[in-house]
């Protein structure tokens, strides 16, 4: 069983040009807090995941709470038989294409630092340290949100061993017991879920791929808005590609 814990959690920045902007902003404790619990990550089964509250320093997860993007007609509605969501992107990205490290600036400054950090060397090489995954770069980052009727049924992934699947929420006043929260199931089975965020306010749902990493959301009856931004993280080679979908190279006579 993956363990659930509490504590400003995140990572520390050694490189200048992100010191210089969040640095001192987003200081993470990786040493005394993070990295003690990362055994209990790696050895839990049969899926890897754990659930963290208070992940941001609070002043910086205010300003990312109170300039999360506003649901307009920038935002795609994703609807068929197993999910009703809308969803965002960043910058120039058209998906399935991979997010790149890019300005954009209809989102706030807050919100670019953070998202230039998810780049950054220091942000994965932490990511690798405590999950025992060699993910080394960030391949999607979209913004989800999910209002009344909104769903995701139980699926799974498992398109490789070496990939990170982080859920960041940020919503004040979540009503526990109430749908919303990314659950976890060995199974694509709601019944068997394993575990489902209680507190969407500064928390994050963090779950390594694999063949028993089932995940949905139940359906959300109320007239609320679930904020979330998920971030995938993966093994990349300029040789092989992404790890879930390695390039084929044509075998040549000599």
């Amino acid at each position: 069983r993956a363990l659930t814990f509490q504590g400003n959690l995140g990572f520390l920045i050694s490189n200048s040009q992100i010191i210089s902007i969040i640095g001192q902003t987003i200081w993470l404790n990786l040493a005394s807090y993070v990295f003690k619990h990362s055994k209990t990550f790696q050895e839990s089964k049969p899926v890897k995941w754990v659930f963290i509250e208070d992940f941001f320093v609070n002043d910086f997860y205010e300003k990312l709470y109170e300039t999360y993007p506003k649901k307009d007609d920038s935002w795609r509605f994703v609807s068929s038989e197993d999910k009703s969501a809308y969803r965002k992107e960043w910058g120039t990205r058209n998906p399935p294409e991979v997010s790149i490290d890019e300005e954009d600036t209809n989102f706030s400054k807050s919100w670019n630092q953070f998202y230039h950090y998810l780049f950054s060397n220091e942000f994965l090489s932490n990511i690798r340290k405590f999950s025992g995954v060699p993910v080394n770069k960030t391949k999607f980052v979209t913004f989800m949100l999910l209002t009344r009727g909104g769903y995701q049924l139980p699926h799974i992934h498992n398109v490789g061993p070496n990939t990170l699947i982080l859920m960041f929420y940020f919503n004040k006043n979540w009503n526990k017991g109430d749908p919303g929260g990314t659950y976890v199931t060995p199974e694509e089975d709601e019944s068997k879920m394993i575990f489902e965020p209680y507190n969407l306010d500064n928390s994050v749902m963090i779950f390594h791929d694999g063949p028993h990493a089932g995940h949905g959301v139940r359906y959300i009856t109320k007239d609320v808005e679930r904020r979330s931004v998920q971030i995938y993280l993966e093994e990349y080679s300029q040789e092989t590609g992404w790890s879930s979908e390695p390039v084929k190279r044509e075998l040549k006579e000599i």
